[in-house]
């Protein structure tokens, strides 16, 4: 979800407007993700690189998230939503990972949409501590060096209960996967739009699906012809 200081610098206003207009984007996206009959929606909220913006915009963004899960919470358990967050928690306040736990656990029994949040989130590093948690499974005895195949590193990750993306869509023109998802984005399909995020509506990820359709999907095969 990127183009939200841009959008707000373009306006005159704040990055922290900026940031809070890309919250009512990501309310938008979840609507119209249930919409189009989608299951499973994933938002890149807070990246594990984030750390090295402005103390202050940090400070926002976590309070940002604190607020849609304080107020949009309700709203998600009632129309079914199951809501899972994925990335490294250990350097979250205390508040915050409990916030965090409390979205997951009021949840977990719904199975109408899957909502996963992406929050201190880095590809690289949910690898390495998937990789960190391997090792420590094979030194315990309970995993043997020769099982550990492409399926069984899977459920090291994150995104253990959670399928493979199939499209991947980012927003504002840039075009790089800037460390997200990298191991399950392998057989994706990307869409790099113009719009910045806060511009993000039903009908611009409409259109990103519609993008989705028209290309065939080979799986490193051959064609259908």
């Amino acid at each position: 979800m990127d183009g939200n200081g841009r959008w707000a610098k373009a306006r005159g206003l704040s990055r922290t407007e900026g940031h809070k207009a890309g919250v009512e984007a990501a309310r938008r996206a979840v609507e119209a993700a249930r919409n189009l009959g989608l299951t499973h929606l994933t938002l890149y909220s807070f990246s594990t690189e984030n750390w090295r913006r402005p103390a202050g915009e940090v400070r926002d963004l976590m309070g940002l998230l604190r607020q849609f899960i304080v107020d949009d919470l309700p709203k998600l358990k009632k129309e079914g939503c199951k809501v899972v967050i994925i990335g490294d928690r250990e350097n979250l306040s205390m508040d915050l990972k409990a916030l965090v736990s409390r979205a997951e656990g009021e949840t977990r029994g719904n199975s109408a949409f899957v909502l996963v949040i992406a929050f201190n989130y880095g590809g690289r590093d949910e690898i390495a501590r998937g990789v960190r948690a391997a090792a420590k499974a094979v030194a315990a005895g309970e995993l043997s060096p020769d099982d550990i195949t492409e399926k069984t590193f899977g459920t090291y990750l994150d995104t253990k209960d959670i399928p493979d993306p199939d499209l991947v869509i980012r927003t504002s023109g840039e075009k790089r996967v800037s460390n997200y998802l990298l191991w399950q984005a392998a057989y994706a399909e990307y869409v790099f739009l113009d719009v910045l995020w806060p511009d993000f509506t039903e009908e611009v990820f409409a259109g990103a699906i519609d993008e989705y359709y028209r290309r065939e999907r080979r799986y490193g095969g051959v064609g259908a012809g």
